[in-house]
């Protein structure tokens, strides 16, 4: 059998439900009117170098992730380094310094299909070059402390290739202490490094998304565009965590003049509002927290509030994405039948609410036709959440 391994990957991670870029790649087409905006939004963060963020809700199952996706691919193909993370117990957005280390890991230069920036550094900080020679500036003048400065020149410097590793692994979120950088400061330049102000990373570390919007604009790169997904999870932190939260929300939406051509999109479901913000009562709780400076953690509740909603898609929207399944399910198995898209549409139309539902259900009815060569008959029953809450009360 000859098969097309990308229409085959494209097919099963639309089966399994699981977001790819692969997918969002070819299914770009939905929700034309939010696709506009936020492109229209990163051009303008690229040529103006000005920052923004932007908050996305929506159902379970309804596209969130994939959107993200199809940003994904739109900011790569425009020249933009993106971080894309998902939110979760280990990743609390309470602590940023914990979240820079995360982005770090997940960070895509243009056309690379793997996580990765390390080998730049590598190739572009070296003695004399001017890459290097600005950065050492920028670190000196425009961040709140100078750990940055001294330790870049040790890593411009270092011939050990030991010092080297441990410097690097630093400026990916693994932070080394002080005294460390102090040290082989001393070993490379025989002269002590006095802080200006001594680095604390849960105080400071804003400064390394300062240095790295910069060091991405002064590599060629036209921004940085970070994605965060799952920020509904912020609803599971106690009440002042999910403050922080709120806070650190707040500096990629509002963001500081200090925060070069980055753009920032949070996805969120739909029922934040309703089962947080009025649940949880968080108006109270700033209130009781932070009366004297609610501003900031009201402005970002009331973008939550505002954000927009993934509505589900038109007929024509839907339309478009089966008739791209059958085509990839056709190069997926080598295989072609004459297929009434009708009949398909309402089959699968028919097939549950969710769209993540319904593009499941169109792929059953493809593997069914293609297995037996008959139309069948696709149905899906409501989930009985009964017999999960039985099992976990009985443990």
């Amino acid at each position: 059998m000859d098969f097309d391994f990308e229409a085959r990957t494209i097919i099963e991670a639309l089966r399994s439900g699981i977001p790819s870029r692969a997918v969002g790649k070819y299914f770009a087409q939905a929700r034309p009117r939010v696709l506009a905006d936020i492109e229209h939004d990163i051009t303008m963060v690229g040529k103006t170098g000005q920052s923004s963020g932007k908050i996305i809700s929506g159902k379970y199952g309804e596209g969130k992730t994939h959107l993200l996706n199809t940003i994904f691919n739109y900011a790569h193909d425009n020249n933009m380094v993106v971080s894309m993370i998902s939110l979760s117990k280990e990743t609390p957005f309470n602590k940023l310094y914990d979240i820079y280390r995360k982005l770090m890991a997940n960070t895509y230069l243009p056309g690379k299909k793997q996580p990765g920036f390390i080998h730049v550094f590598q190739e572009k900080l070296t003695l004399n070059s001017n890459i290097s020679s600005n950065m050492l500036l920028y670190c000196l003048e425009r961040l709140d402390t100078d750990r940055l400065f001294f330790l870049l020149k040790d890593y411009i410097h270092t011939n050990d290739m030991d010092e080297k590793a441990l410097l690097q692994s630093d400026l990916e979120g693994d932070f080394i202490p002080n005294t460390m950088v102090k040290s082989i400061y001393f070993r490379v330049f025989n002269q002590r490094a006095k802080f200006k102000v001594n680095f604390v990373k849960s105080r400071h570390y804003q400064d390394y998304y300062y240095l790295m919007s910069n060091l991405f604009k002064n590599l060629g790169y036209d921004g940085w565009v970070i994605l965060f997904d799952e920020t509904e999870l912020l609803g599971r932190l106690g009440n002042k965590t999910r403050m922080d939260a709120y806070r650190n929300m707040g500096r990629f939406l509002f963001p500081a003049d200090s925060l070069e051509s980055v753009y920032t999109l949070f996805a969120i479901s739909s029922s934040y509002v309703e089962d947080v913000i009025e649940g949880k009562k968080d108006n109270a709780v700033i209130d009781k927290y932070f009366s004297e400076t609610p501003e900031v953690y009201l402005k970002v509740i009331e973008k939550i509030k505002e954000a927009d909603q993934l509505s589900p898609l038109t007929e024509d929207e839907m339309r478009s994405i089966l008739s791209k399944i059958v085509l990839f399910h056709f190069k997926s198995y080598d295989w072609h039948t004459e297929v009434d898209m009708n009949d398909f549409y309402d089959k699968v139309s028919a097939g549950g609410y969710l769209l993540r539902s319904k593009i499941r259900a169109a792929i059953e009815y493809l593997d069914i036709l293609y297995q037996y060569r008959m139309k069948s008959h696709i149905t899906i029953n409501k989930i009985d959440s009964t017999i999960f809450e039985k099992e976990f009360s009985d443990e």
